[in-house]
């Protein structure tokens, strides 16, 4: 059986490791993106999974960056989760999103908020890999309040309770949880926090271990993580050093059970 492989990333709109957004030209934007579309050609995941990526926004080149990416990239199927939404002058419209190798059956987009701009959230979706249906969870945590992002992952546990319920005898296996967190595993905060709470659908590995990913031209801080249920076997994971965004990508690989 082919073994999955699974990246997470958080693409800062496409700036690149510039610090300010809106500052980046559209054809540098359109640049860091071919550089991104070409690590992902070279490493071949199958899907991967984008944080902090834009529909259409002016401070970002007005286009829509994961068609851009699906094309250059050479991926057949692609989906949006939206957290921000704004019209007018000032217009943008980011939020998570997938790339897959894969058809992608079914999507749910969660919100954790109502702000126009600045806003988290979570992207749901069934991936079909080899007749078995992959759920996979594409999460993105608040940066400076740990209060909200504990609020948060209690959003996404009652969520993931009911969701499990309804369709979790679909699936084949307990459900990937990845993206940015902004915060380490190694504190009592929202990584260890739903590292405990997935614990009721099985022992979750969480990865990587040791390896910082933020930021990236000097990573001090680990802050992507992807959560691997224990239906996924010889797991081996790779945090990829490259300066394409302010995050290094996160990869894993694994086989099913």
């Amino acid at each position: 059986m082919k073994r999955l492989r699974i990246i997470t990333l958080n693409i800062a709109h496409g700036r690149g490791i510039t610090p300010i957004q809106g500052i980046t030209s559209s054809r540098k934007i359109r640049v860091n993106l071919r550089k991104i579309a070409s690590l992902l050609t070279t490493v071949d995941p199958d899907i991967v999974a984008f944080q902090e990526i834009d529909e259409k926004a002016r401070w970002s080149g007005n286009f829509d960056h994961l068609d851009y990416l699906r094309v250059h990239a050479g991926f057949p199927h692609a989906a949006f989760g939206i957290n921000n939404r704004r019209h007018g002058i000032l217009n943008l419209t980011y939020g998570n999103a997938f790339l897959s190798k894969h058809p992608i059956s079914h999507t749910e987009t969660v919100v954790f908020g109502r702000k126009k701009i600045g806003e988290k959230g979570f992207f749901f979706a069934e991936i079909e890999f080899q007749g078995k249906i992959i759920p996979v969870i594409n999460l993105h945590l608040h940066a400076s309040s740990r209060a909200q992002r504990m609020s948060q992952i209690e959003n996404l546990s009652t969520w993931l309770k009911q969701k499990t319920s309804l369709e979790g005898k679909r699936w084949s296996i307990s459900p990937i949880v990845c993206g940015d967190f902004n915060n380490s595993n190694q504190r009592d905060d929202a990584t260890a926090s739903l590292w405990s709470q997935l614990s009721v659908y099985g022992d979750y590995l969480v990865r990587p271990i040791n390896e910082a990913t933020f930021p990236s031209p000097f990573p001090r801080r680990r802050l992507d993580f992807i959560f691997i249920p224990a239906e996924c076997r010889a797991v081996e994971c790779k945090v990829i050093k490259t300066i394409i965004s302010d995050h290094c990508p996160v990869m894993v690989e694994f086989s099913l059970s």
